[in-house]
């Protein structure tokens, strides 16, 4: 445990920060003159956040839409026929899955502004082409290449984020970019509500222009997010010399060096996955996609099996999402002030536990259901950035993260794979099957987080009663990552 100074404001003295970490802090480092700490993190926000967050908004809605779509008639103007919607939701994780962790390395190597304003043009443009499909093979085509320019995506912002902050301020940041999935399902609905008026414009059907105008945004927002979305710490523009240093350098006083400038190898990969938490992290990840794919894809199907019409259906399903927001802030605030994560990703899951267990049991109530709608998105999408927070700021060094992160989503959106045949129309509106398997799967998370904080637990406390100073060298340090016995993990 060590201290450092920490200037809080413009005007008040400095006073000392406590900061978990085994890493030595440079007691040489002294924030620019010109700035305070907490100034300075301000400017970082201003630069990383935003735009990390109307990034994945589009792009989550670019993927989402296909249900609100749906809803419009694009079944039935494609005659899709059996389990042929279902087909063309999962084809979207065949690449999406395979090309993550690929993704990431290629983002490091390309830098961040390149890689994924390119990715977010091509999936923009992928998505204005679903609006002009004529059959089942065109949808299928376009999903699969929506899936191959989405898959940087998640798991590179999530790498970039980590990049740039303590972990100790971390989960405010994740929780803000990850509920960029929760206002997109909002304004999935709103605007399929106000497109769907457009229907017959230029002999369109509404559900068309809910795929053309949202992914011709895309591409406009794409061209400027080149200019605009920010590098890794060591390579920013907008931060001065000696601002990029103490940044820089208050990250290794937490994480130890980053390593940035390493190429990360083959051997590298396979390395990450010596580390049996690495597969925990994946399993907790796991266990809420499916519940969370099956409610973003679903819901709108469920509410309008309510007795709603198309517009109402549009309409309800913003609420849902709106409280998702709300809690999961309130929960990453809780979190980062009392620097925990275990307690606060096992008590969402539960709320979606409970959220589920209504629905499978309660029928013909229309208010209850519905507000156990509200419970599941709020549980999941609450849980799920604090687990992917937890997991990857305990990852230490660019190579372990890069790998890491990239290997948790990927593994985790085999879950989506499994989402979209949990709701069958032959089950609706009941749907009992899909929500049995959503109570098995959330179940799989609690038990995934409880191993995980039980190894990191444990870890921790090894390293504690044993000699930390082992005669290691920097470059050894950097390459153990969080494998350092120096390092302590966050629970």
């Amino acid at each position: 445990m060590v201290y450092r100074e920490k200037d809080l404001d413009g005007g008040s003295p400095a006073s000392l920060d406590r900061v978990e970490t085994g890493t030595p802090y440079d007691e040489t480092l002294v924030c620019p003159p010109h700035t305070t700490e907490r100034k300075l993190v301000n400017k970082i926000d201003f630069h990383v956040v935003p735009f990390l967050c109307i990034l994945y908004l589009l792009a989550f809605l670019d993927r989402v839409n296909i249900a609100n779509a749906n809803v419009a008639g694009m079944s039935g103007d494609l005659h899709l026929e059996g389990h042929e919607y279902n087909n063309a939701l999962v084809i979207f994780f065949v690449p999406y899955i395979l090309f993550e962790i690929p993704s990431n390395i290629l983002l490091k190597k390309f830098k961040p502004h390149v890689w994924l304003s390119g990715c977010m043009f091509l999936f923009g443009l992928t998505t204005t082409l679903q609006g002009v499909v004529q059959n089942y093979s065109g949808l299928l085509a376009t999903r699969f290449f929506l899936g191959l320019f989405e898959s940087g995506m998640f798991p590179g912002c999530f790498y970039l984020l980590s990049s740039w902050y303590l972990r100790t301020e971390a989960q405010r940041r994740y929780s803000f970019f990850f509920s960029s999935t929760t206002l997109a399902g909002a304004f999935a609905g709103l605007l399929a509500a106000a497109i769907g008026k457009m229907d017959g414009i230029a002999g369109y059907r509404g559900w068309r222009w809910i795929f053309i105008l949202e992914g011709i945004l895309t591409c406009v927002v794409s061209a400027a997010f080149f200019f605009v979305l920010p590098d890794f710490p060591e390579d920013s523009k907008w931060l001065s010399e000696d601002e990029r240093a103490f940044v820089v350098n208050r990250l290794r006083s937490e994480q130890g060096a980053s390593a940035v400038e390493r190429k990360t190898s083959s051997k590298d990969v396979a390395n990450v996955f010596k580390d049996y938490k690495i597969f925990l992290g994946g399993f907790m990840y796991f266990g809420l996609i499916v519940p969370a794919y099956s409610y973003a894809y679903f819901s709108p199907a469920i509410i309008n099996g309510y007795g709603y019409g198309k517009i109402q259906t549009q309409l309800h399903s913003v609420p849902p999402w709106a409280a998702a927001f709300g809690f999961a802030m309130i929960l990453a605030y809780l979190s980062d002030k009392t620097r925990h994560r275990f307690a606060y990703a096992v008590f969402a899951v539960c709320i979606a536990i409970a959220g589920f267990a209504i629905l499978i049991s309660v029928h013909h109530n229309r208010p209850l259901e519905y507000a156990a709608l509200f419970l599941v998105a709020m549980g999941c999408y609450s849980a799920m950035p604090i687990i992917v927070c937890w997991f990857n700021m305990n990852l230490g060094g660019h190579h372990r993260r890069s790998v890491g992160s990239a290997w948790q989503v990927a593994f985790g959106n085999i879950g989506g794979i499994i989402a979209v045949y949990c709701f069958l129309k032959k089950d609706a509106p009941l749907y009992t099957k899909g929500y049995s398997i959503c109570i098995a799967f959330t179940c799989l998370s609690v038990i995934s987080c409880i191993a995980y904080y039980i190894a990191c637990v444990a870890q921790n406390r090894h390293r504690e009663k044993t000699v930390t100073d082992v005669g290691l060298t920097e470059y050894e340090k950097t390459e153990l990552g969080d494998l350092n016995p120096e390092y302590r993990y966050l629970v």
